[in-house]
């Protein structure tokens, strides 16, 4: 029967040929994942006014891609970036105490050159990158396997599963990497220091380091080994990788596992106070390997490291300031919710804010600030001897604020407040 139209001709009847392509078509459209329909969030102010705030919240997982936000007459404030299980985060320009601001969501497509923050496997590093304004800008390196150490350092010091080398916004270094005195502090690490384990006392700081006189280990008796990358990715607002560690004790003659770690590292780039800034939260999480616990005694250091610059070796090119106010003579063996490192690189001011999760165990954390290095440690085990016990995870969670210029413990004070009490969404 043929088809009539609405102005009573017949319709023509398509010959095969011309049909064929249009069936096509039709299932290919049928089979295709539709974009999700727009719809919207509100977000909730806290307890005072944010800029530039980080916001991370459980969207529908046919959300996933890359979305604008729009605010009150439509104009564009944000984008919002969804992964494959529904985790999405993005960034909020400014909300006042207490406001509720509703943004509608549009799907929308990824530009043609990168933009937002990169992610590239390079042999044994993981290497992140900020894309903006047609520049490219490198953020910060992971070691994922040993990297290679400096001519005339002894191969006992290659060490991995650390962050290095760290950049400011403005392209200055601010990490250090096997220093003459002390060729085992490794960029940004996390490592137990005095131990027992099953007996023995593996030290995972200082790795290669022996009682010798010229300090070097004939094996690594303590190690912090990579184990392997589970994912990582990166996007218009956040990058980041979850990785995994093994902490083993070679002290019996042979290998032991005493820890499993995973590492879960994301980045973003933004403005915090008057200045361009980058972000890096690091969630470190560390079970026991076996049925026997890690036992940590009251040390004076050990647990999240950092390691300056070379140029602020000499006692007087590093400044260190704490969330209470405290240099770095006054506040070493102190606790606060927050301590700053500095100084100046190639002639400018350049540093990092690491703050301090108020679930961390025994927050306010305490603090070795080294009086001779541009180190500094969270060390837990000052407050005293305690254990971690199988089936009991002990998670730590720090936030590093990468800047130019010198510590601002104002805007460092505000942006602790965020970090403590994150933005809530409803999703609507």
């Amino acid at each position: 029967m043929r088809r009539v139209m609405n102005n009573g001709l017949q319709a023509p009847r398509l010959p095969l040929p011309t049909m064929k392509p249009i069936l096509l078509l039709l299932l290919a459209l049928a089979s295709a994942p539709l974009l999700a329909a727009p719809g919207s969030i509100t977000v909730h102010g806290g307890d005072a006014d944010q800029t530039n705030a980080i916001v991370t919240f459980t969207a529908p997982q046919d959300w996933q891609g890359q979305h604008t936000l729009s605010g009150k007459g439509g104009s564009i404030v944000s984008t919002l970036q969804v992964d494959a299980t529904g985790q999405a985060v993005m960034i909020v320009p400014q909300i006042g105490k207490g406001e509720n601001i509703t943004f509608a969501i549009t799907p929308s497509s990824p530009p043609a050159a990168p933009q937002g923050l990169t992610v590239e496997k390079s042999g044994s590093l993981l290497r992140f990158t900020h894309h903006t304004h047609g520049k490219t800008q490198p953020v910060f390196d992971y070691q994922m396997e040993p990297g290679d150490v400096p001519a005339g350092v002894p191969e006992v010091f290659k060490h991995g599963a650390h962050l290095h080398p760290v950049y400011t916004p403005g392209g200055r270094l601010i990490t250090g990497n096997h220093p003459a005195d002390h060729r085992w502090h490794r960029g940004i690490w996390f490592a137990w220091t005095k131990t027992e384990f099953e007996g023995q006392h593996p030290d995972f700081w200082n790795q290669g380091k022996s009682d010798s006189k010229d300090k070097i280990a004939a094996q690594i008796l303590g190690e912090v080994r990579f184990d392997s990358l589970l994912k990582s990715w990166g996007g218009p607002v956040q990058a980041g990788f979850l990785s995994k560690h093994r902490f083993l004790d070679h002290n019996s003659g042979t290998t032991k596992p005493v820890l499993d770690e995973t590492w879960e590292v994301t980045a973003y780039a933004l403005t915090t106070g008057d200045r361009p800034a980058y972000i890096l939260d690091l969630v470190s999480t560390q079970t026991c390997a076996t049925d026997s616990p890690l036992k940590l005694p009251e040390y004076h250091y050990g647990g999240l490291g950092v390691r300056g610059h070379e140029q602020w070796n000499p006692v007087d090119k590093v400044t260190m300031l704490t969330s209470n106010g405290d240099d770095r003579k006054k506040g070493d063996s102190t606790k606060a919710q927050w301590v700053q490192m500095g100084g100046d690189v190639d002639g400018q001011p350049a540093g990092m804010a690491i703050l301090i999760h108020p679930e961390n165990f025994r927050f306010p954390q305490p603090l070795r600030l080294n009086p001779k290095n541009p180190q500094l440690c969270i060390a837990p085990s000052q407050g005293g001897d305690w254990t971690i016990q199988p089936g009991q995870p002990y998670t730590s969670k720090y936030r590093f604020i990468l800047t130019d210029g010198p510590a601002d413990a104002k805007a460092i004070d505000t942006a602790w407040q965020a970090y403590a009490h994150p933005l809530k969404v409803t999703v609507e």
